[in-house]
This record gives C-alpha cells, sequence and structure tokens, in this order.
C-alpha cells in the first residue's frame, strides 16, 4: 500500500455513457441478479492483516485533538514555478499544492497509526469475503459533494473508470485485478477481482477519491484547466493567483464533519499555499512570519539557519519529531533503459564513487545514517544473510539471482577505513575492468568500441549540485565524465515522466504495508509507461514474481519475508546509488501552531493541528 499520491494531467475527451459500456456495468434496473458467493457481513473498518485497532462506534482516532478549536489561517510555501491545472489525477501540467487532499473525499479513510487499516468515510461499511475476491461499499446516505449533490454508486464507478481510463497511468497499475464492476443500487457497489490472491485490492479501492459524474458530464475530463472543480471534501478553492497562490476554504457545512474519521482534523478555516522559486528565499520568508509552517529536508539549514531571537524566546519552535515509518530509499537512479547503465557490473562501480562518510561529515553535520534497504527503519528490511523463510523464497530463484545474495550481506560502500575513497576506486576500477572498460590516455572507454563512459545526472535543485560536485570529482579520477544539467521543476517533471535522463536524484517512498504500488516501481510491465515510478527501468522476471508474491501475502509475517527477499534482490540489481535517512521530521513552525500531543508512527501530519485562538 501507498497513499495515493495524486498524479498530474492527461487530456482525453470521453462520455459517461461510453464509459459506462467499457467495463461491464450492471444497471440497478437489470433484471439479472448479482450472485454473492458467500455470506459477507458489513464492518466499519478492516486491516490488511488481522484485524483493526479501532472498534466499530470509535469515537476519534488517538492522535489527533477532538476538542481542537476551528478557526485561522495556515500559511504554507511550495518551492517550484507555480501550477497550471485543479485536475491532480492527470499526467500532463502541474497541479496546485494540496488539491487532492482537500477537495476529494474517498470511500474509506486511513489510520496513520496502523500498518495498514481503513475505515469507513463515504462508505459506511464495506463487505468482503475470506478470500477477498470481491468488495461491496455500501455508502452513506448523508454523502455529499458541495453543491449538495448526493454521492452514489453511480459516481463511485465513474471515479473508477475516469482514473483507469482517463487517468494517470498509475491507477491502471494500482487497479488492474479489477474485473468487474457492478452498481447494485443507488448507494451499494460492488468490485470483482479477477485474482483472489490480491488481498489489498478492497483497501485500495477504499483509497479511491470520488469524483462527481453530473459535474463532468458536459466537460472534459484533463481541460477543465484552472476552472475550480466540484468537491466532496472539507475544503473548497477560494481566491487564488494562477502559478503564485492559492487559497482553500474550509466548507462550514461539510457533510462528513461529524464522523469519528473527520473528529479533529480539517481545523484551519484557510489554507495559503505561496509558491517560491528558490528555496533560500522561501526559508527567509518563513523566518520573517511569511508562513507559518516549514518542513527543513536540509542538514545545513538545519544546523545553521534555525537561530536568533524569536527562536530563542519561543515565537518560532525548532522540533525534531520521531517517526516510525519507512523512509524508503532516496539515491542516485540510474535510467538502465540507456546502454550505459545497462550492465550491473557498471552500475555497482559507480556506486563506489560516493563518499556517504565525507558527505554527512562535510556537508550534513553528521545528522545522517546510510540507507542499506529499500524499506530502511521498518521490520521490512533485508539484513545480514537470508535464512529461514526468506532464504526458501529466494532458494526458487537461485539459478537466475546472483550468488552474492546468498553468500554476501549487502552493506553500500564505505570510506570508514584507512585507504577511505582511494580502496573504494580500486574496486570500481576491477568492476569496470570486469565489464569490458579500460583506461585510455586518461579516459574510461569500453575495450570493444572505444566509446567514452560518459552520462548526465539531471537536477532541478541547486542546492544538490554541493553533493553531485564531489561524487563527480570522485569519477573523474576513474577516467569518467559526468556532466551536470540543472533545469526548473517543471522541465525536470516533464523529462523525468518521459524517461529522458541518464541519472536523477529520486526518493521512493514507502509504507509499512506494501502492495499493489510496488508494481508501479519495479514491474517490467511499468518500464515503458510514461509517468510510471519505475525510473530505473527495472525489468526483471525474478523481480517480476517477488511484486506479485508480495503483493499476494496471505498474512503479516509472510509479507515482511517476501517484502525482504524483494528488497534484496533490488539491492543486488544495483539501481540506484543510495543516500541517506533520517527517522525524524524536522519542522520549524510559529507558536500560535498547535499540533496533538500524541505522534502516530507516521510522522507530522498538518492536517491534524489548529491556530490556537
Amino acid at each position: 500500500m501507498t497513499r495515493i499520491l495524486t498524479a498530474s494531467r492527461l487530456t482525453l475527451v470521453f462520455t459517461f455513457l461510453a464509459l459506462l459500456a467499457s467495463s461491464g456495468f450492471v444497471s440497478a434496473n437489470d433484471t439479472a441478479p448479482v450472485s454473492s458467493e458467500t455470506e459477507t457481513k458489513p464492518v466499519h473498518g478492516m486491516a490488511m492483516h488481522g484485524d483493526p485497532r479501532y472498534p466499530e462506534g470509535f469515537s476519534h482516532f488517538d492522535y489527533v485533538n477532538p476538542d481542537a478549536p476551528k478557526g485561522g489561517t495556515l500559511k504554507m510555501a511550495v518551492v517550484a514555478n507555480g501550477f497550471d491545472s485543479f485536475n491532480p489525477f492527470d499526467i500532463r501540467g502541474v497541479a496546485a499544492a494540496g488539491i487532492g487532499n482537500y477537495l476529494y473525499d474517498t470511500l474509506l479513510e486511513y489510520s496513520a497509526d496502523e500498518a495498514f487499516s481503513m475505515y469507513g468515510l463515504i462508505a459506511e461499511s464495506l463487505e468482503t469475503p475470506e478470500d477477498r475476491s470481491y468488495v461491496i461499499f455500501n455508502l452513506r446516505q448523508s454523502a455529499r459533494f458541495q453543491d449538495g449533490e448526493p454521492i452514489t454508486a453511480e459516481d463511485v464507478k465513474f471515479s473508477f473508470d475516469t482514473l483507469t481510463t482517463k487517468g494517470h497511468p498509475f491507477y491502471r497499475n494500482y487497479y488492474a485485478d479489477v474485473s468487474k464492476v457492478t452498481i447494485e443500487s443507488p448507494h451499494r457497489i460492488r468490485f470483482d477481482f479477477q485474482q483472489t490472491s490480491n488481498r489489498e485490492l478492497p483497501l485500495i479501492l477504499g483509497q479511491m477519491p470520488i469524483m462527481p459524474a453530473h459535474y463532468w458530464e458536459d466537460r472534459e475530463f484533463g481541460k477543465n484547466g484552472l476552472t475550480p472543480p466540484l468537491g466532496s471534501g472539507p475544503y473548497r478553492i477560494g481566491t487564488f493567483e494562477a502559478g503564485r497562490s492559492i487559497v482553500y476554504e474550509r466548507v462550514d457545512d461539510y457533510w462528513a464533519k461529524g464522523l469519528a474519521v473527520r473528529k479533529g482534523k480539517f481545523n484551519f478555516d484557510h489554507i495559503r499555499y505561496d509558491y517560491y522559486t528558490d528555496d533560500t528565499v522561501a526559508l527567509e520568508g518563513f523566518k520573517a512570519g511569511s508562513f507559518d509552517f516549514r518542513l527543513e529536508t536540509s542538514a545545513k539549514n538545519w544546523a545553521t539557519a534555525y537561530t536568533g531571537d524569536k527562536f530563542d524566546n519561543g515565537t518560532i519552535i525548532k522540533e525534531a519529531i520521531e517517526h516510525h515509518r519507512p523512509t524508503g530509499m532516496q539515491g542516485f537512479v540510474f535510467n538502465t533503459r540507456k546502454e550505459v547503465f545497462s550492465d550491473p557490473r557498471v552500475r555497482e562501480a559507480l556506486t563506489y564513487g560516493f563518499d556517504f562518510e565525507w558527505t554527512n561529515k562535510n556537508l550534513f553535520f553528521g545528522q545522517y545514517a546510510r540507507t542499506n534497504s529499500y524499506f530502511e527503519n521498518s521490520e521490512l528490511a533485508s539484513t545480514g544473510l537470508p535464512s529461514g523463510r526468506e532464504l526458501e523464497i529466494l532458494e526458487q530463484y537461485r539459478a537466475q539471482l546472483d550468488e552474492e545474495i546468498f553468500t554476501k550481506p549487502f552493506k553500500a560502500p564505505s570510506t570508514d577505513g584507512k585507504q577511505g575513497i582511494r580502496q573504494n576506486l580500486r574496486v570500481a576500477l576491477e568492476l569496470l575492468r570486469s565489464s569490458g572498460y579500460e583506461v585510455r590516455d586518461g579516459k574510461m572507454v569500453n575495450a570493444k568500441t572505444g566509446e567514452p563512459l560518459k552520462f548526465e545526472i539531471l537536477l532541478f535543485q541547486k542546492t544538490f549540485e554541493r553533493v553531485v560536485l564531489p561524487f563527480k570529482n570522485n569519477l573523474a579520477k576513474l577516467g569518467i565524465e559526468m556532466s551536470v544539467r540543472l533545469v526548473d521543476s517543471n522541465q525536470y517533471v516533464q523529462r523525468v515522466r518521459e524517461f529522458d535522463f541518464d541519472m536523477i536524484t529520486q526518493g521512493i517512498g514507502q509504507s509499512d504495508s506494501p502492495g499493489n504500488e510496488q508494481r508501479e516501481y519495479w514491474h517490467s510491465s511499468t518500464v515503458d509507461a510514461n509517468g510510471s515510478r519505475n525510473y530505473a527501468g527495472v525489468s526483471d522476471p525474478v523481480v517480476d514474481e517477488l511484486v506479485s508474491l508480495v503483493i499476494q501475502a496471505p498474512d503479516r509475517e509472510e509479507l515482511v519475508q517476501r517484502t525482504r527477499a524483494l528488497d534484496r534482490v533490488l539491492l543486488r540489481g544495483y539501481y540506484v546509488v543510495p543516500h541517506w535517512h533520517l527517522a525524524k521530521d524536522r519542522v520549524a513552525y510559529w507558536n500560535h501552531l498547535k499540533h496533538p500531543e500524541v505522534t502516530p508512527k507516521n510522522g507530522t501530519d498538518l492536517d491534524n493541528w489548529w491556530a490556537e485562538p
């Protein structure tokens, strides 16, 4: 599972009738009955494995303040080159910050203090058999769009059809195992699945944002541009200045404000985003009071910039809030679609050119730890040598895997030893020689073709050059030419969507309950799908099978072992040069903002904060 990240835009013309005809629609008036293989019982919530934490009739989540006052304005900053869309579900353009979260409600609501549990929001309850071969959502009669129209099963089906046929490719992959959608009544809808081993599907369908069919009936999805759309969520779009700022207004008569899953959340009357093109300017703006909250991603800023009278007297609060979510993988990502990176030995060699210890000490004030897993900071991370059930899983593919998976624990190259980077570069040189390269006239070239080993790293943050340039200098000692190209954020997004890069710096987030989104990250079916998050171009039959095993895990323990096996194979594929991680959220905020005493394991969530009256 991953919490759905709203995508950008894809322009396609469609009609509602055509969509209804495309995916097994059954009208509530049709005479053919819908068969149900087993008796199902409506439940208020569901966990991926085991029982959900919160019982039926619970009053609120433990990590919110149910008595938080409503009011005030939350001012935020976005460092980007503006926005040109109010459609967060399409592939083209850049959607305004926050729009997917604030405008659209989902069938179910995610619990931030469990591995993966969902509770009723638009859906009052859900029904699914033991094998989870289908799910039925029973919608609340009180659920409304912001124009007062009821949310019905027609809207749910319209949203599913639109997202999977007109929306970002992510949705097609995420909901790929849905075989049929049936409207059983105006407030009851059923999804059947083409395989019963995908136990996550009832829950991830619950994450689906619901759009109004009546609003889009005479509009072209993806062509609304900056026309504010109709939503059902706690906020609507207020004032905005194209590409520069947007204000969301809290909906006073929001239909769900009394529900347990909404108590203590969305407390600000207004939420304003202002766009900055430079992070240094944004930081100074924060300290001057131009906005209220900042999540700091720079270790240098955290160590040196948050000082002065306002911090000393408590006007601005600096806080490192511990979290227990997987930190995922950030690193220099190789685009293996490119010939220069097609050989894993070359990719492994280049990992020895990055000196994390020097970078951490000299640039990051020693704040970080090295990342050695795609599921770092969780029990899902592989460690040591495979054993027990994990080893059993990997043994099935032994003939197709690097033997070192079974004999040598993975550890990102270190320069802690006496010889430091020199020894690492010697290792890199041997790997390059074994893959057919040699040094001629100070240049690393292919021994057969004479082609030099050179590539480009694509960046959009100028501040990251200080990390890249030492890496570049180390590779130059091997005769490798790495050029650095800095582009604006919009150009960067477009080039990444089209895989028009050699190497990028990218973070690959993970949840505590990985599932269908792993297809989007690693499966061969997404290699050529523009806009997918398979940045590295992973196309490996073993990885494909391990992804399927993760999705089909029958219980938590099996999920852990299968994920560790997948992690281990990905690490040995050398698809990234691993960076670093931090198990804390570094936040600074003006003291009129308050947050609950309890922080969920997933960390800081501004939706639970409020302004002091």
